[in-house]
């Protein structure tokens, strides 16, 4: 299966209220090495009709289903980002836990949603950047720094039913 698309002017068919409407459809597309929610992400797109990119290294094996479409990826740092960055238009959904690939993909346009359902916004984005850089920091003075709490059943139903209403807006208001 190919979601791959033309250039973004071919693809913008107008402004309606400062909104820009897409002649084609957008695409999830998902940084799927470390993400836990890639089932929710496979039924909730399919219950919607809307084509799912899953970008993985080799080191991960996905099985294609349908409506889905699997890229492995060479094994080497940020090869799935800059792969995920490349295919990215203006309007696709991104879902990531990256907050430097979720920074340039909201660059380009898209929506990124994490793992847990948060909303990653160009209101966000910065304070989470700056966060993540003061742990770093942290850490490479030997500090130690609190990981990710392990994902738990609210948390995949608040992803749902968050991409469920993305989805769902996204339809009736038939715009990005």
């Amino acid at each position: 299966m190919n979601h791959g698309r033309g250039s973004t002017a071919a693809s913008e068919a107008g402004r309606v209220d400062g909104r820009i409407l897409l002649s084609e459809p957008f695409v999830i597309v998902v940084d799927a090495d470390a993400c836990p929610v890639k089932r929710e992400i496979i039924d909730t797109a399919a219950a919607a009709s809307v084509p799912v990119v899953l970008v993985s290294s080799y080191d991960h094996r996905l099985e294609r289903e349908p409506g889905t479409e699997v890229v492995h990826v060479d094994r080497s740092s940020q090869s799935a980002d800059l792969y995920i960055l490349n295919r990215i238009r203006r309007g696709d959904i991104v879902i990531t836990g990256d907050f430097g690939l979720a920074a340039i993909a909201l660059a380009k346009g898209a929506e990124v949603i994490g793992f847990r359902g948060q909303s990653y916004t160009d209101g966000n984005i910065d304070f989470l950047m700056a966060r993540r850089h003061e742990q770093s920091v942290i850490r490479r003075s030997g500090g130690r720094t609190k990981g990710p709490k392990a994902m738990t059943s609210e948390d995949r139903t608040c992803f749902q039913q968050k991409l469920t209403k993305v989805l769902k807006h996204r339809q009736e208001n038939d715009r990005v």
